[in-house]
């Protein structure tokens, strides 16, 4: 490969060899074989982010050795690119999964310090009839688990038929299955459970399961401000023409218990 212009700190006209770098800013001519090769900087990737309704029966593993479905097959192709799943649901849970090409953004999401609510759906099987005023309090003030104590953030009560009950709950961690351990830690079962909102981003009511949906950069910018990124300053057209994929209006709180002291 011959060259004309400036590469390192050799002079002109010199073969290059392997290693040499090339500075882009001093305008370099670069031939193969007698050709002009044309360089350009490396573009910058831009930051993406996708809503996936997740299905029950998925896990989130990009594959499987037992052959079950996985969350990465629905997901668009990416060239130079992946998806990096922000947190994880378990094969039984459905809901809001969120998707980045940034690993850094999804590390700092999924990091316990930074304290991102999540807002899940429950149906419950209560063995009386009824979840008690005393399980509720247990719920909101701490529980103990086999990896640590833990506590609802907020309980709000949906109503629900005969001994199954829907319960929307909010937890700032995201500790394996630990939505459905809590309430069994209070003698509850969980007979279905759904993410309905990470952080301010909400399921879309018009997502189908299975389904995805690109989130716009100013949804992108709100995660990066959650976690002490900068913004992105690009903007890009959004692969859905649904605009209603994301909803930033602040969410009031839920079930907030009364303070009992302890007898």
């Amino acid at each position: 490969m011959g060259r004309s212009g400036s590469i390192g700190g050799w002079s002109l006209g010199k073969i290059a060899t392997l290693g040499d770098r090339v500075d882009v800013n001093n305008s370099p001519k670069i031939r193969i074989d007698g050709h002009l090769v044309q360089i350009r900087p490396k573009e910058r990737e831009v930051c993406r982010v996708l809503a996936y309704y997740k299905p029950e029966g998925e896990i989130c593993s990009r594959s499987d050795p037992e052959g079950r479905a996985t969350v990465f097959t629905r997901l668009p192709r990416l060239q130079n690119a992946r998806w990096i799943n922000i947190g994880r649901l378990d094969i039984n849970t459905s809901g809001l999964l969120l998707f980045t090409t940034d690993g850094e953004l999804a590390n700092r999401l999924m990091h316990p310090r930074h304290e991102i609510e999540r807002e899940y759906a429950v149906r419950v099987f209560a063995k009386g009839g009824q979840v008690s005023d005393e399980q509720l309090w247990q719920l909101t003030h701490g529980v103990q688990l086999e990896d640590g104590p833990a506590a609802f953030k907020s309980i709000s009560a949906q109503g629900g038929e005969g001994l199954n009950q829907w319960f929307n709950v909010t937890i700032t961690e995201g500790r394996n299955r630990e939505v459905r351990r809590m309430w069994e830690a209070v003698d509850i079962q969980v007979s279905r459970l759904l993410r309905i909102r990470y952080g301010n981003i909400l399921l879309p009511k018009s997502l189908a399961r299975g389904k995805w949906m690109e989130l716009d950069i100013e949804s992108v910018n709100y995660l990066r401000d959650q976690v002490g990124l900068k913004p992105e300053v690009k903007s890009f057209v959004s692969v859905t023409k649904d605009k209603r994929a994301v909803s930033l209006k602040p969410t009031k709180p839920a079930y907030q218990p009364k303070k009992r002291s302890r007898r």
